[in-house]
Order: C-alpha cells, then structure tokens, then sequence
C-alpha cells in the first residue's frame, strides 16, 4: 500500500487524514497466474493498482487472442472505458503471473471523491496515468516499426520479455509470431 502513497506524493502532498480515507476503501487480493479478472460483456467495478503481477488487456477473435496492452507492478490497471461509464467492457483482463492488486470499488471511489479534498486528484492522478499509456501506444502503432516497438518493449520493460509469452507479444506490437521471430533473429 506504500507504494500507492508513493505513486501518488510525486505529484501531490496527501495528509495522513486523506490517505486515511482513502486507504480504509483499498482491498488487497491475490489472484494465481492465468486468472480471468474481467471477461467480456462484465461491467469493471475496480480500479486496482498493481503490487505485483502483469496482466494482459485482450480481445478474442476466432483465430486467436489479439492483445492489445499490459499492465505492470506499481501501476493502476482497469478496464478503465467501462469503470467510468458502468457499461460491459468490450475486451478480457487476465493475469500472466501471480499477481497482487490493490482495489478500489466504484461506489467506494465515488464516495472518496466526496469525502476529500485529494480523492479528485487522486482520481485524475489514476485516470491520467491511464489514458497516457494509451496514447503512447498508439502513437507508437502509426508510427513506428514492429522492430522499433519490439525495441521499445524490451528498453522499456526488459522484464516483460522474459515473463510474457512471445505470441502475445507479438500480437502486442501488431505482428505475427513468426514475424517476430525473424525480428528477434536480426537483432541477436
């Protein structure tokens, strides 16, 4: 729970009072590797922040699965489009390794954001942090190359590539498996 003070205190001064508040409303839980958090058609009630694990944000076609992001320790994760409108979400959450979350439910956030003076910064601090690492990715997917962003991947989350299999990787970076390895071939 630290952790989440943290995160929050690089950009605003919490006093122990609202961190207090906020903190009674947190659940810790734990979920084994290769748990389905949220499926398709599921309203997201949580916003959690990761102490640790990765999970993986995907769309399942006939085909197969196309992953589309990854969440990782010391971040917030949601299925953020649905928590914010309380409609079914269009896409899967699924843990890739035991993962430990810190939640926070809905109406309990709503009930933050009218208790405190922080709980709409601390909204917007979570909802920021989000929607940054969304655009980032889609810049990165108009214009970038498969290699550029298998690069980016492996600087930025060196870990990621160790602890992730490779076909969702490359379903992350918009290529086929086979594509990937030629690209990985190149490069080692």
């Amino acid at each position: 729970m630290d952790e989440i003070r943290k995160y929050f205190e690089k950009k605003v001064k919490i006093t122990d009072q609202e961190w207090n508040v906020f903190s009674s409303k947190l659940v810790r839980n734990q979920f084994p590797r290769k748990t389905l958090l949220l499926k398709s058609g599921q309203t997201e009630n949580y916003l959690s922040f990761i102490e640790k694990g990765i999970i993986r944000f995907y769309i399942t076609k006939k085909e197969s699965d196309f992953t589309f992001s990854f969440s990782f320790e010391n971040e917030f994760v949601s299925a953020y489009d649905s928590f914010l409108t309380q409609t079914p979400c269009a896409y899967d959450l699924e843990t890739l390794s035991d993962t430990i979350l810190w939640q926070i439910s809905f109406n309990d956030l709503q009930a933050i954001y009218a208790e405190t003076e922080i709980g709409n910064t601390i909204g917007r601090f979570a909802s920021e942090g989000l929607y940054l690492e969304n655009v980032k990715r889609e810049i990165s997917l108009l214009t970038e190359t498969a290699e550029q962003r298998y690069l980016n991947l492996f600087t930025e989350q060196p870990h990621l590539i160790q602890k992730v299999p490779l076909k969702y990787i490359a379903s992350y970076i918009g290529i086929t498996p086979q594509a990937l390895s030629r690209i990985r071939r190149r490069i080692y």
